[in-house]
This record gives structure tokens, sequence and C-alpha cells, in this order.
């Protein structure tokens, strides 16, 4: 659960919202339409992403729905925390590929009042939770999962399956370096790879290598 179109007059603090879930599934859209819902509301609204991030323009937030919104883009967490200091509510897309400050700087702006809305990627294409989102998780007030559907089943997808052999941790791509994949679909496609990479000796060479042995 989340509160929408809320200006905190009474208290000091405000508080943090987290959209978190595979790729596709959805976290800039959802991200979008807060944001948009808070600045019809006159709210004072900034939104922040890594500058690494140009997959689609180099100052806007995009989904893959082609909803877009006007955003700074930032080198570090600590650029927000300067530039945020007077909204009413901030903005925070692709949180993964911030460095581990995001999480004080998220704190700090919601311990002045501000609504801060983060979205990322809860876990890299390993399926190991993905940089500073464990943490932003577990500080937040209010976590949404989003879902994808599965490229494979039509089941709900959590995963976000790498179809390159590619091993950096940071890869940006859309549908023809990713694909959204549910819990079996993800694992089989593991194994498929490890398989696949299994070095498979020749019969023959076992066979001289054992007797060679024996004698």
């Amino acid at each position: 659960m989340f509160l929408e179109n809320t200006v905190n007059h009474k208290e000091q603090f405000g508080w943090i919202e987290v959209i978190c879930g595979s790729m596709f599934s959805g976290k800039t859209e959802e991200l979008i339409r807060r944001l948009k819902r808070a600045q019809f509301a006159k709210q004072n609204v900034e939104i922040f992403k890594p500058a690494i991030d140009v997959r689609y323009n180099d100052e806007m937030v995009v989904s893959h729905d082609a909803n877009e919104i006007r955003s700074t883009p930032v080198p570090a967490a600590a650029n927000i925390r300067i530039l945020a200091d007077t909204c009413d509510v901030v903005g925070i897309d692709e949180a993964q590929f911030f460095d581990d400050e995001i999480v004080s700087v998220c704190n700090d702006l919601a311990n002045k009042g501000i609504r801060v809305i983060v979205a990322g990627l809860d876990m890299d294409f390993k399926g190991n939770p993905f940089g500073p989102m464990p943490a932003l998780m577990a500080t937040a007030e209010y976590v949404t999962k989003v879902h994808a559907v599965c490229t494979r089943t039509g089941n709900l997808a959590q995963f976000s399956y790498r179809k390159s052999a590619e091993d950096d941790l940071v890869l940006l791509g859309e549908t023809d370096e990713y694909e959204p994949l549910s819990r079996a679909a993800y694992y089989k496609a593991m194994l498929k790879e490890k398989v696949n990479q299994m070095e498979v000796k020749d019969p023959k060479e076992i066979s001289k290598k054992t007797k060679k042995t024996d004698e």
C-alpha cells in the first residue's frame, strides 16, 4: 500500500516508496504514474536517473510503453541530495545502478519531509539481490513488487534472464538482451546454460587414458 497526492504539512517526516521487479514488469510505468499524479496535485516534483542510462533519452525517464517524464541524469547519489532539497516529491528510476549512498540519500530526504519514490530491479540477471535495492526495500515504508509475463510459460515472471553470454553485471539492453521468466523457466534456462558450458570429453580419449593407466 502507498499514499498519493499527500503533502506532509503536520509531520516533519516524509516516507520512501519502492517499486521493484524484473525487467518489463512496469516499474517505470508505475513510477511515472505516481509522479504525474503528484504533479497534477501541484506538488513540487523532481525526477532523477543514473547518468549511464541513455537507452531511450538522455533527459527523460521513459517506460517500455513509451510514457515519459522529464528527469535529471546524475552521476552519483550524492547529487540528488543537493538538487532535491526543496521538493515535495522525489522520483528515482533505475536505482540499482546507483552507488550505496542512495540509501542514506533517500532516508535523509524522507527525514526532511519529502516523499521519495524509487524504482529499480530487485535482482540481477544471475538472480541475486541487485546493488542497493535490498537496503532500500528494507528501509522503505511501502514496497510494491510488480511482475512481468513470462515469455515461455505465460505465468508471472520475476527473473530477468540474459540471452547473451556477456557476464558483466551491468549491461544495458532491451528485448534483444533480456527476457522476463518465471521461476521454473528461469532455472530451466540456467540449467541448460550450465550443461552447454560443460566440457564434454571424447569417449575415445577417455578409453585411451584408461588403457594407459591399466598398463
